[in-house]
């Protein structure tokens, strides 16, 4: 079994090679997973209207709030099997994963139930214009009821990729997509049935990718296989994941937050605008999916060589991973700017809708790099196993500045613009924040002494 296993791990051979090797599975996968919500996307605005596009556009918040919550508390069990990967702890290792699937089902019965009451009122509260209402609730309760596929996907694809494996959430996703984007066709197109083929079309294509990847899981016969009678929460294990996960999950609370306040402040802008972040919401999260990739893989690659306890490794590995995120990012943003106009025009035809969309990249484009800092200092705390201080960084430096500018700098010139100047505000004082506090290197001391390593 051990020389199987260890088929997967990171912690022997060149830094470089080994986090593309990692990362490239991982960035194919989310391009897949955003390419099916972007066909969602362009499809709702293509056939059948802006109205559509913007009920689909303004429920992505929503969602986040409470799925974000559930998966950010489920990265803690991602980090734990990862340093128990590293160490060659399959005891605990098999325990961790049966305690994620089982966090899994029960994040998922909870988000339904609290999902389908809380639907309309969140929508009023957030002043969704009452001629997309109605279809923005009914995508919601739809893509509540199929949350529990949502939520086993995520935590089984957070098991495979803690060991090493990103190629099969890779495959998952592609399959997932190719049947998101026919169903969509069949639904919308053929059938039209609307905002609700699309909401019936993105349930679908999440059943089918959480059944491939408990199969996956199921039928390993390594020590983190899944068997059905296991699955129960072990109360040493899931207190670590608490610890680790609960700030994830408050941090991406706080973040969904802070964007409602940013949905609110843009739907009092009309539904040309409501529309019009639609659409960038799907541009620039093909920028997002390239930092959370690096992300995912500088968290993994820490946590399995903490485990391992190879220090210089992890601190080698932090500024490799740094580079090459600046560098892929800086030239999609420049690629970004460059061609704004055509990729708004994937989503719609309207001009107001496309000149809204490109003063507002105007400004964000040329800012995401400061996100780099960001992500990777985190993911690298996060995986050697330090979570609260990064979520208190974040929620303060990012979040609650994020709120203030919107209550107090947009009043004062109530434009589009002024609302994207928050991102790069918020963005610089943060990664100026988190460069200090990892250079300083105490939360590594810190986690040694967590995990019982000698500090040495």
């Amino acid at each position: 079994m051990e020389r199987k296993i260890r088929e997967n791990s990171i912690t022997e051979g060149v830094i470089w090679k080994q986090l593309l090797a990692f990362f490239f599975p991982i960035l194919i996968g989310t391009f897949f997973q955003q390419l099916y919500n972007t066909v969602d996307t362009i499809i709702v605005g293509q056939y059948v209207g802006k109205e559509a596009l913007a009920a689909v556009g303004t429920t992505g918040t929503l969602i986040n709030l409470l799925v974000g919550f559930f998966v950010g508390v489920s990265s803690g069990a991602t980090v734990i099997i990862s340093q128990f990967f590293g160490g060659g702890d399959w005891k605990n290792l098999s325990k961790a994963v049966h305690t994620s699937i089982a966090l899994a089902l029960g994040g998922g019965a909870v988000i339904l139930v609290l999902g389908v009451l809380t639907a309309r009122p969140s929508l009023a509260l957030l002043g969704v214009p009452g001629e997309i209402l109605e279809n923005a609730l009914l995508y919601l309760n739809v893509y509540y009821g199929g949350i529990l596929f949502c939520m086993i996907y995520n935590v089984g694809t957070g098991v495979l990729r803690a060991i090493g494996d990103s190629r099969m959430p890779l495959y998952v996703l592609i399959v997932c997509c190719l049947v998101n984007i026919v169903l969509d066709l069949l639904f919308v197109v053929a059938f039209h049935w609307g905002v609700l083929g699309v909401a019936l079309a993105t349930a679908a294509s999440q059943a089918v990718s959480a059944l491939l990847i408990m199969l996956r899981l199921m039928l390993t016969h390594e020590a983190y296989r899944v068997e059905l009678r296991l699955i129960r929460f072990d109360r040493g294990i899931l207190r670590g994941v608490v610890r680790i996960g609960l700030p994830a999950g408050a941090q991406s609370v706080c973040y969904s937050l802070s964007n409602l306040v940013i949905q609110a402040s843009i739907n009092s802008f009309g539904t040309d605008a409501i529309a019009s972040w639609a659409a960038i919401g799907k541009i620039d999260g093909f920028i997002w999916m390239v930092m959370g990739a690096f992300g995912i893989s500088i968290t993994t690659f820490v946590g399995q060589n903490f485990g391992a306890r190879k220090y210089n490794r992890v601190k080698r590995s932090v500024k490799v991973c740094l580079a090459m995120t600046l560098g892929v990012t800086i030239g999609l943003s420049l690629a970004l700017l460059a061609f704004m106009e055509p990729l708004l025009r994937f989503f719609t035809g309207d001009a107001q809708v496309i000149a809204i969309g490109q003063s507002f990249l105007r400004i964000l484009a040329p800012s995401y790099f400061t996100f780099v800092f960001i992500e990777i200092f985190s993911g690298a705390i996060r995986g050697a196993g330090e979570a609260l201080q990064p979520m208190l960084i974040t929620v303060f430096g990012v979040c609650g500045l994020r709120i203030l500018w919107v209550l107090l700098a947009v009043p004062l010139h109530p434009t589009m613009q002024m609302v994207a100047m928050n991102y790069p505000v918020t963005w610089t004082a943060t990664a100026a924040v988190f460069t200090i506090y990892y250079c300083r290197m105490k939360w590594l001391e810190r986690s040694k002494l967590a995990a019982g390593h000698s500090t040495d």
